[in-house]
């Protein structure tokens, strides 16, 4: 049987809605882990269902730390996503990339601290491999989106995701260039995890706003320059998301859809009752009836 295509967008800092929507409806979902960030906007993008998220809820009401990642993930999951487009505010660590260049990366290092970030708890052990944390099919065909619209883009990359919501000092600043990062936020981690055990195809876009706080003879970052490219970054997005997500109808041929295969290592007879009912979504079709 063909796997419908339906596209996730998470919206991050300043992208609260996508336009172009058809036949749009706000769906309100209670999940296993409690509430979303806000209700999901479902409808159509270019004829394809699609299904938009606001990460941080309307109104920017809910800070990096907050975030309710397993909710939000399940609930695309429950919609029938298989595709998720995460975009995402990050500040540069390298000079090449500046402001206002979208960087599509293929690599994420955890500085984060009080985050749940598995479904995999309660009496069920699942391992996913992780090595490549973003779908690759996914992100190349975004970035080559990226660059028929005039996209200033780079390929590949390290993310730093650090807890928040201040900014880092100068020393951590230069910490993490050491560490090779390529930018740095604070919510996309969380989500490619999930997204991997949830099976279904992440990529980030990383839309730098600033430099953070590692370059000498700047001055420091402040909200309201983050404010003004972030603007700009957010009609590229829009533009974006319009381009791409007609274009990612076909069927996936990665190994993220079948993520947990060989991953479930707890032996059936010995899931309790209440979590093999809590994780059916996720591991119905692994186990025996």
């Amino acid at each position: 049987m063909t796997e419908e295509q339906v596209i996730g967008v998470i919206g991050g800092s300043g992208l609260y809605s996508v336009e172009g929507f058809e036949e749009a409806e706000e769906v309100r979902l209670s999940t296993p882990f409690g509430a979303p960030s806000d209700a999901y906007h479902v409808g159509t993008l270019g004829g394809v269902k699609t299904v938009f998220l606001p990460r941080h809820g309307v109104g920017h009401r809910i800070s990096p730390s907050e975030i309710n990642y397993r909710a939000n993930i399940w609930g695309l999951k429950a919609l029938g996503v298989t595709r998720i487009l995460s975009i995402s505010a990050v500040g540069s660590m390298r000079e090449e990339i500046a402001p206002g260049h979208f960087v599509f990366v293929d690599q994420f290092v955890d500085r984060t601290r009080h985050r749940p970030d598995t479904f995999f708890e309660g009496g069920v052990v699942a391992h996913v491999m992780f090595a490549d944390p973003i779908c690759g099919e996914l992100s190349k065909a975004l970035a080559g989106k990226g660059r028929e619209l005039g996209i200033p883009v780079h390929e590949g990359g390290t993310y730093i995701c650090m807890e928040g919501p201040q900014f880092s000092t100068r020393a951590e600043s230069k910490l993490y260039r050491s560490f090779g990062a390529d930018v740095i936020g604070m919510t996309n981690l969380q989500e490619a995890r999930l997204a991997r055990e949830a099976e279904l195809c992440y990529a980030t876009v990383a839309m730098a706003t600033d430099y953070d706080c590692w370059r000498e003879g700047e001055e420091d970052v402040t909200v309201e320059a983050i404010l003004a490219v972030m603007k700009e970054n957010v009609d590229h997005a829009r533009a974006l998301i319009r381009a791409a997500v007609p274009f990612l109808a076909g069927s996936r041929t990665c190994a993220c859809k079948d993520a947990l295969r060989y991953a479930i290592l707890t032996d059936p007879g010995r899931i309790p009752r209440e979590a093999r009912e809590r994780l059916g979504l996720l591991i119905d079709k692994y186990l025996p009836r």
